[in-house]
């Protein structure tokens, strides 16, 4: 098991949310991000980048807009942002920021 695995597991056992989670998964082409409600640890919806067009980069701030939308639909004004072991850079950074651009607190 590689080291990242590792310090992602051990900090997931620590956490128990009082707030609505944005939780990001990243693969080699696409990014995923999943609204979790805190108590019932269920998601409430996802918004992926299987169907966009245009840069990696792109795609993630699209993704973000999605995910501000539903948050914004859901009347959710503030969540925390999970970036699930991956460093806060390039594609994880352009949908936090997307998300935050949109007024929602992070």
């Amino acid at each position: 098991m590689s080291t990242r695995l590792i310090k992602k597991n051990r900090s997931k056992k620590k956490l128990d949310y009082d707030q609505h989670v944005v939780v990001v998964y990243r693969s080699n082409k696409n990014i995923v991000a999943q609204l979790i409600e805190p108590k019932t640890k269920k998601t409430l919806a996802t918004a992926n980048s299987y169907q966009e067009k245009g840069t990696k980069i792109e795609r993630s701030t699209k993704v973000g807009l999605k995910m501000a939308d539903i948050i914004k639909k859901k009347k959710i004004t503030k969540v925390l942002f999970d970036r699930n072991g991956y460093l806060y850079h390039g594609r994880v950074k352009a949908l936090a920021e997307s998300i935050r651009e949109n007024n929602v607190n992070i």
